[in-house]
């Protein structure tokens, strides 16, 4: 079987443009016994000589002109396509798999989605909602390409990449706000009432080290899966719960709930934006990484 290499191919064109080894392997940027190793390695595999050899001429045999044209040709379509690789292409154009954690999906995405069709109106969005050890499998395994989480993503396999802090608020029935005198202490007796999501969700543990110095009494109680639950909770006076920045202006939306500030240095959390380290797609991750931020910046306008 012939295995002809574009290396070949290429060195192939250049000397028969130039018959001459030398100027050839100039032009090719390797040195002439490389080139020749290479034009007898093509002779070889194709069974006939290219070349006539002799007082310092270099002319092209019979077969190398029949041949000569499909080359050109070859190489020229070759080129084509690596020109149109290279070309900047419109980032975010077909289909792209992202994941994304309760905690941010109800919140991000009604700013995120329209965003991005309206931006990038040959993307073909597919969006999951899972917790991060969940999307953190998904995206290092292929079947997500890229997942919005907080940290930290413990797996190797990823890359995580910085998007924004997101600083914690405390969700509490109005008739006690008053009496909490915000801004809220971290240690402050408020927080035994405090009603976390279940087991799986990144918020519970951070709730759980952010209140580290109280212990929540109805954390065994209540296991909600979403915050817009725990909110609820809240509205009907069963406890308090800790929200993130970006839940603010939906939790402001029920009725007997107040949010309130914690006493400054408040407790946050870093969101970021994941993908395999060794997935190609930089510019789509640039695209997106960029957008988000804009979506996040209108989300804080609304509240």
């Amino acid at each position: 079987m012939i295995r002809l290499t574009i290396r070949q191919m290429q060195y192939f064109e250049r000397l028969a443009e130039t018959l001459h080894f030398g100027r050839a392997a100039t032009s090719c940027g390797v040195t002439q016994p490389a080139l020749s190793a290479q034009i007898s390695e093509m002779e070889a595999q194709l069974g006939f000589k290219l070349f006539e050899r002799g007082s310092g001429a270099v002319r092209l045999t019979a077969e190398a002109h029949t041949l000569l044209p499909r080359v050109v040709r070859i190489l020229s379509e070759i080129r084509e396509l690596e020109g149109e690789a290279r070309r900047e292409r419109q980032a975010l154009e077909g289909s792209f798999r992202l994941g994304v954690i309760p905690t941010i999906a109800p919140y991000l995405l009604p700013e995120l989605l329209p965003l991005l069709k309206q931006r990038f109106p040959k993307l073909r969005l597919e969006v999951r909602e899972a917790v991060t050890e969940t999307l953190a499998e998904d995206t290092a395994t292929g079947r997500l390409d890229a997942m919005i989480a907080a940290r930290p993503i413990n797996d190797n396999r990823l890359l995580p990449e910085a998007l924004f802090d997101d600083p914690f608020y405390l969700a509490v029935p109005s008739e006690d706000a008053e009496r909490l005198a915000p801004p809220v202490a971290q240690e402050s007796m408020a927080l035994e009432r405090l009603m976390l999501l279940e087991d799986g969700h990144c918020m519970r543990g951070q709730a759980l080290e952010i209140c580290g110095k109280v212990k929540p009494v109805t954390m065994e109680t209540f296991g909600a899966t979403s915050l817009t639950t725990l909110l609820h909770m809240v509205s009907h006076g069963m406890g308090v719960t800790l929200i993130p920045q970006m839940a603010r202006a939906s939790a402001k939306l029920l009725p007997s709930v107040s949010v309130l500030p914690f006493l400054a240095p408040g407790p946050s959390r870093s969101i970021c934006l994941a993908g395999r380290k060794s997935n190609p797609r930089k510019a789509d991750f640039a695209a997106l990484h960029e957008a988000i931020l804009q979506a996040h910046t209108a989300l804080l306008a609304r509240g």
